[in-house]
């Protein structure tokens, strides 16, 4: 401002670059009325930059005050630094108190917006749950009410829950939402369910899903054996473990054979018995309930309506009496042709096993039939039963 009064020209403005500094900018309408202390230092298209005396003492100056500040404040900064370690345990302590209330009033503030309630703990081997819910996926349905189920597990009368039905209905949701239920207990939380006894449990062990390790050489079945192996060496008597298809890396009756072995192992398994909820597509493995006391059978509720079926999300008493895998792969989006044809296939490969079909260990020698003409559409799937959405129906009892 002072120096456009001084020469009383109104396009003059003071800018900054890296190149030279300060400068004095001129428009050239303007040029005439530079003063001759002005020196030249750039010309542009439309303006001449200029820097004079005066400017580069008020620059250096202005420098000079910038580094000043910067060292003072460094100074108090480092002063700031050590003052604080002097009370640094004090700080440290303060945090973690700060973050553990953080962390119960959110667990407060879930639990009345979500109708969380107390369970009881104790040190029994009782894992008992009345319309227990999984809290993420509650969360994620939004407006629709979320299927509660009930558990009971125990090391006596109720050490393994043998879970069978078609993928997509709900098992490892049910399986996941078990143990999330009693982490939370045992960290301080309200659960998402209505009544809960949790007998205290050290270790939840998990193997679900299907991954490999290229990595390390490891195929699929490699890292389904060596997960299973880890839990079968270091659970205890008051573990929960999560055993979520196990054998189906490899051929049926491998898959069988190992995963038969393995629910005998922990049902014999005097010392330990640990609580365990075992999903499986091996219908096979379901005699193991007639054989083994303490196994018992329960599968994820279907309701059928000619072609179509709903996933009810209920966990029933009972096992599964079909797999539902064809009705899976149209609702996955199979062309037509081929869910027809797979249909037809499996319909006479039944109707073989029921007439002797093929031992077990042996080749099989059935013929496919002949493909028949296929016409028509895919079928519309898992439309509600009536009126009812599967999220709306009234809770089961396991």
């Amino acid at each position: 401002g002072q120096e456009r009064q001084r020469t009383g020209i109104a396009s003059l403005r003071i800018g900054f670059n890296k190149v030279f500094g300060y400068y004095i900018e001129v428009r050239h309408t303007h040029l005439a009325q530079v003063p001759d202390d002005y020196l030249r230092k750039q010309t542009l298209a439309q303006a001449e930059r200029f820097i004079t005396p005066a400017l580069k003492d008020r620059e250096v100056h202005m420098l000079r005050a910038a580094e000043e500040a910067l060292a003072l404040e460094r100074q108090l900064y480092d002063a700031l630094q050590r003052t604080l370690a002097q009370h640094v345990q004090r700080l440290q302590h303060m945090a973690q108190l700060l973050s553990q209330l953080d962390v119960l009033a959110t667990l407060a503030e879930v639990a009345v917006a979500r109708q969380y309630h107390r369970p009881t703990l104790d040190e029994s081997d009782t894992l008992e749950i009345l319309d227990g819910r999984h809290p993420v996926l509650e969360t994620l349905a939004q407006d629709e009410r979320f299927v509660p189920n009930d558990t009971l597990l125990d090391r006596n009368t109720h050490q393994i829950l043998l879970i069978t039905g078609p993928n997509m209905a709900g098992k490892s949701t049910y399986m996941r939402q078990v143990a999330l239920m009693v982490i939370l207990a045992q960290i301080g939380s309200f659960i998402p369910a209505r009544v809960a006894r949790i007998g205290l449990t050290d270790r939840v062990f998990t193997r679900v899903g299907a991954q490999d390790m290229l990595g390390k050489g490891q195929s699929t079945f490699m890292v389904e054996m060596s997960e299973t192996a880890n839990i079968l060496h270091n659970m205890t008597a008051r573990s929960l473990l999560l055993l979520d298809e196990i054998g189906r890396g490899t051929s049926t009756y491998d898959g069988i054979s190992i995963a038969w072995s393995v629910i005998e192992y922990l049902h014999n398994h005097a010392a330990l018995r640990p609580r365990t909820l075992f999903a499986t597509h091996y219908h096979e493995l379901t005699s193991l309930a007639t054989a083994l006391e303490r196994v018992h059978n329960y599968s994820a509720a279907v309701q059928e309506h000619g072609d179509k079926i709903v996933f009810l999300r209920r966990i029933v008493p009972g096992s599964a009496d079909r797999s539902y895998g064809i009705h899976v792969a149209r609702l996955a989006g199979l062309p037509s042709p081929v869910v027809q044809r797979a249909q037809q296939l499996l319909t006479h490969f039944e109707a073989s096993a029921l007439l002797g079909g093929t031992p077990p260990g042996r080749r099989s020698t059935l013929r496919p039939p002949a493909p028949a003409a296929l016409t028509g559409g895919q079928l519309s799937l898992f439309d509600a039963a009536g009126d009812t959405h599967p999220m709306h129906l009234p809770r089961a009892r396991s």
